[in-house]
């Protein structure tokens, strides 16, 4: 029963990052130069999964901008909306799930006590 609940607790935190990522690039999206983050999870022994944060220095498209001395060339950020949205409900679905796992666990202890009591 514990491994099932410390599987599911790392995967609320694996995944809680993944979420706040999504939200992030999200909210920068029209931030110049924004460099995009990205979450890779990977096994933690003896079970769970623990997540790792990277920037993706990919560039970011170029527009041409009228300044005070002239025009120039922004970058802007490097973050792909289309990719972003479905990525966060997908992530919102895993929270969902590890969500899930932690409350059928809790009521499996429940019963258990119950029976034992």
């Amino acid at each position: 029963m514990i491994p099932a609940v410390n599987s599911a607790l790392s995967g609320l935190q694996a995944f809680g990052t993944k979420i706040h990522s999504n939200a992030n690039n999200i909210a920068n999206i029209s931030s110049e130069g924004y460099k995009k983050t990205r979450v890779t999870l990977s096994d933690q022994a003896p079970q769970g999964v623990s997540a790792a944060v990277e920037t993706v220095d990919s560039p970011g498209a170029m527009r041409l901008e009228e300044t005070n001395g002239g025009s120039a060339m922004v970058e802007l950020s490097n973050v792909d909306l289309a990719e972003e949205l479905p990525d966060s409900q997908l992530n919102a679905r895993f929270y969902q799930a590890n969500l899930k796992t932690l409350q059928v666990a809790d009521e499996m202890t429940e019963n258990l006590l119950d029976i034992k009591a």
